[in-house]
């Protein structure tokens, strides 16, 4: 039996592009796509998604075949600083493969949705409730 590399080195060999695609989406989210949007918070959670919804596995991986890619056209040739889109995060092995996730995501989606007009029409009704109670009437004192 022949004594392999020392502990500290690993082993090296060839990679096989199925090893690569497994452990990497085939598609990453599009940067430079413009509908491809980045927000950092001061907590340092960082929001990476896609303003069309079309990616439902953001912040991993856009869908490959995407007919709403459009490159990023405003941006083209400038230098960005230090205030770059952050790394993504790594991707749960699940990505990709657990349909429930999808389902789950959309199931949430529904509710926040459905939820946006009543909120909406609540939130105009104390504006408007505010805006009578601060005119102003000259006849009275």
């Amino acid at each position: 039996e022949e004594p392999g590399p020392p502990p500290s080195e690993p082993a090296t060999r060839p990679i096989s592009w199925e090893e690569i695609n497994r452990k990497e989406p085939t598609m990453p989210m599009r940067e430079n796509c413009k509908y491809f949007e980045s927000r950092s918070y001061p907590n340092g959670d960082t929001v990476r998604k896609c303003d069309l919804d079309l990616a439902p596995e953001a912040p991993w991986r856009c869908p490959e075949d995407c007919g709403s890619f459009a490159p990023r056209l405003a941006d083209v040739n400038w230098q960005h600083g230090s205030l770059v889109t952050p790394p993504t995060p790594p991707a749960p092995s699940s990505v990709g493969e657990d349909p429930s996730i999808a389902a789950l995501l959309d199931a949430a989606e529904d509710i926040v949705n459905e939820a946006g007009p009543r909120i909406r029409t609540e939130v105009d009704a104390d504006r408007a409730r505010a805006a009578k109670q601060k005119r102003w009437k000259f006849w009275k004192r």
